[in-house]
């Protein structure tokens, strides 16, 4: 049986990332590095895939010049909270702000929850299931976090796999969180 393997790349920074925003379909602030610098960097022969927005269909041209839209891996809909930032939120919001962030199924945006996201995802997941080979995605954080949510979900010492020199940063800020390392773009060049 061969497998099937699926790489998952979030997109390029963008000022509402730097500013802490939720996002609108902005485009990335990065230069794009040398042509197939980042596409060496992963083993081939892949299928590459990206969500709609231009951010991600940027990002996705950096790694090959036919990805193809997968509407799955389109971001969160944010509903009335596109473009606003979290600190605003705290200030006008701070109890619809923390429904969301208690209650998975909470979307006192007006957009689409958590829940209903991890949902999308797991279809999606689903539909690779079939298909050997590898898949290389460009998607959003948002969305990566949710695709990990459905294939580590309540399993997780039996999911990971932590390879010699692993390494995993975690910080503590009221709540702790995994932070992975994205692709250092200054080598690249």
């Amino acid at each position: 049986m061969l497998a099937t393997r699926l790489t998952l790349i979030c997109h390029a920074r963008t000022v509402a990332q730097k500013l802490a925003c939720f996002p609108t379909n902005e485009p990335i602030e990065q230069m794009a590095p040398a042509e197939g610098s980042l596409a060496a960097r992963l083993d081939g022969p892949y299928r590459l895939v990206c969500g709609p927005e231009l951010r991600t269909r940027q990002t996705a041209a950096w790694f090959g010049p036919d990805a193809k839209v997968e509407e799955a891996l389109r971001d969160c809909d944010w509903g009335r909270w596109h473009g606003q930032s979290i600190k605003a939120l705290q200030r006008h919001e701070p109890e619809a702000l923390q429904a969301w962030l208690d209650d998975p199924s909470a979307a006192p945006h007006g957009g689409e929850s958590v829940a209903r996201l991890g949902e999308r995802l797991a279809v999606w997941l689903v539909s690779l299931q079939s298909g050997p080979g590898h898949t290389v995605a460009v998607t959003h954080p948002f969305v990566i976090r949710a695709a990990l949510t459905q294939v580590v979900g309540s399993q997780a010492p039996h999911c990971i796999d932590v390879e010699p020199l692993a390494r995993v940063d975690l910080r503590f800020a009221g709540r702790w969180r995994l932070r992975l390392p994205g692709i250092d773009l200054e080598g690249a060049v």
